[in-house]
């Protein structure tokens, strides 16, 4: 049967947790033959998830595939998967999270109705939920008052977000073909690059389909991952990495033809570009400042205009503060946003 979703599993060292990963995207879809699951071992080589990858593949050979590669970090695996994807659409599921049942069931559903209909959204977007593991709560991300429900649409038709929210790498089921069309340029060994899977392909979806259900669940809690504080600020290197290819993906204002997609772009980009300045401040690296004013003399360089977008407005300026006062203020705008958005 011919796929209509490949979902890329990236694994290193997983053995402890993707088995819940892979199990939720089976019973969720009701072990549907036109699934197509991407098990990705980036070099593991500490624990059993080689093997368990192998296995899995042997128990559903028409559904599961194991691919093995060198260790070349997460986006290389990503793009691993993206390379050995035969789907119409591809979502990204890291291993220690997994997928609400029933909301996999609807998006398979969907996707399966734009096929029938010859009609092909570009990218479809979804809901998906923080749980944090640490407190017991939860925190969902939905955008039904951002973009229209339920119906085909483009750029032009979403509305201004705000500053805590964005499209992110988890709601995000993208058309195999555009997906491949960005050439997405994934850094080696670098976190963080689910950011620019969710920058760098947007221009090239022209049909949008937002699907309001709960799809995505995002585990929060372990303190060796990355988002957590400290692990974030000794890899600020690592966000630096990723602004750049940001960076000299577009220069927004001249190749953007959506005046809302551009404005979104920016806003994101000057997000990236705030954690930057945030961390590099945290940062025990000597070099950490001169880094990171590189940086910023990079995009003023390379367009003025994103330049004074990002490092001109309110962010900006409230994220760069001269002196151990501003450093001070910096870390305190820091601490309020990280209370009231949960984002890490």
């Amino acid at each position: 049967m011919d796929k209509i979703l490949s979902i890329g599993i990236p694994c290193y060292n997983s053995a402890a947790y993707m088995d819940h990963c892979i199990t939720s995207l089976l019973e969720g879809s009701g072990y549907a033959e036109d699934l197509e699951i991407i098990i990705v071992d980036d070099g593991s080589a500490k624990d059993e998830t080689p093997a368990k990858a192998d296995e899995w593949q042997e128990r559903y050979p028409s559904i599961i595939k194991a691919v093995h590669q060198e260790n070349g970090g997460h986006g290389k695996a990503v793009m691993k998967a993206v390379e050995h994807a035969t789907g119409v659409y591809f979502k990204n599921i890291d291993s220690d999270d997994w997928a609400d049942g029933a909301a996999l069931a609807a998006l398979l559903d969907q996707l399966r109705s734009f096929v029938d209909a010859d009609d092909l959204a570009d990218l479809v977007i979804t809901n998906f939920m923080y749980d944090h593991a640490d407190e017991g709560t939860a925190h969902t991300t939905t955008y039904k008052h951002r973009l229209p429900v339920g119906r085909m649409f483009t750029w032009d038709e979403i509305k201004r977000f705000d500053k805590t929210q964005y499209l992110l790498m988890h709601a995000l089921t993208y058309r195999l073909e555009v997906l491949r069309a960005a050439n997405l340029q994934m850094p080696a060994h670098t976190f963080y690059v689910d950011n620019i899977y969710s920058y760098v392909p947007f221009p090239l979806c022209k049909k949008l389909f937002y699907l309001d259900v709960d799809l995505y669940r995002y585990y929060i809690g372990r303190e060796d991952q990355s988002v957590n504080e400290k692990v974030l600020t000794s890899r600020i290197d690592h966000y630096w990495r990723v602004a750049r290819v940001m960076m000299h993906a577009y220069h927004i204002f001249d190749d953007v033809d959506s005046l809302m997609l551009a404005d979104y772009m920016m806003g994101y980009f000057t997000i990236i570009m705030a954690i930057c300045s945030v961390f590099s401040r945290f940062s025990d690296r000597e070099d950490a400042m001169e880094q990171l004013d590189a940086l910023w003399a990079e995009l003023k360089e390379y367009d003025p205009h994103m330049y004074r977008r990002a490092r001109r407005g309110i962010i900006g300026m409230a994220t760069n503060l001269p002196g151990a006062l501003g450093k001070k203020v910096t870390v305190g705008v820091y601490r309020l946003a990280q209370k009231l958005v949960k984002f890490n």
